[in-house]
């Protein structure tokens, strides 16, 4: 999956928007595995949309309570051409 945080692909064009995609997670510990399992949960979506990749990705982290963070991970499903 292609994961981009522009709004679009250098020399591919969108086709379809399929719309929002996104992944979250909620840890204690180990917020860099936090980040990389949204971003799974993102591509999941994106996969099941049946999107070619991921455009204006974005992270976002929130702090729920002391020791524990929300970890968001979001951006547009496409289909390129």
């Amino acid at each position: 999956m292609l994961i981009v945080t522009s709004d679009h692909v250098a020399g591919r064009e969108v086709t379809v928007s399929l719309g929002l995609v996104r992944g979250s997670t909620v840890r204690a510990k180990h917020l860099a595995g936090a980040r990389e399992q949204a971003i799974d949960r993102m591509i999941t979506q994106a996969e099941d949309l049946g999107a070619d990749a991921i455009i204006a990705m974005r992270l976002e982290t929130s702090t729920i309570q002391q020791g524990t963070s929300e970890v968001l991970a979001y951006g547009t499903a496409v289909r390129l051409g």
